[in-house]
């Protein structure tokens, strides 16, 4: 059997990251760890490109334009969406996540999803320096593995 085995060599990737700027304190805090885990892994600072938008309900849209335009190996969404006392909460947890998902399923782009859903500012912030870096790690293995499947 052949097995392809986990590839975490950033080298020669072209990453796209769309971030949002609500809650800009833990969306700084993901973008700070995703791009020293990126840089850790070899990607260049040349082959990283970063989009912001206003909220995690944008982040979708610019993946999409990302993906369609061939120019990067996998992306990354990183976003906040904490809890506040209306509905409005779960509505932008599942939609964000739903689109997200929909874009890399469309275009066959990695996306690593690190907009975190959280209850609390507090929890968040615990979060934001392992979910960042995390999806540093995911759009590299991801994008690794795609091209060991073509």
């Amino acid at each position: 059997m052949k097995q392809i085995e986990q590839n975490l060599k950033g080298s020669g990737l072209r990453i796209g990251i769309v971030q949002s700027r609500f809650n800009t304190e833990v969306c700084e805090g993901l973008l700070g760890a995703c791009r020293t885990q990126l840089l850790e892994q070899g990607v260049r600072e040349d082959d990283i490109t970063l989009a912001t938008v206003p909220g995690a309900l944008e982040i979708s849209l610019a993946l999409l334009h990302m993906a369609e335009s061939e120019k990067f190996d996998a992306l990354i969404a990183l976003g906040a969406v904490i809890r506040g006392d209306t509905y409005h909460f779960e509505v932008v947890s599942n939609e964000s996540a739903r689109c997200v998902n929909e874009v890399q399923l469309a275009c066959g782009v990695p996306i690593a999803n690190a907009i975190l859903t959280t209850d609390t500012d507090e929890q968040a912030i615990e979060r934001m320096n392992i979910k960042g870096g995390d999806a540093a790690l995911v759009a590299i293995e991801m994008a690794n593995l795609l091209r060991d499947l073509a």
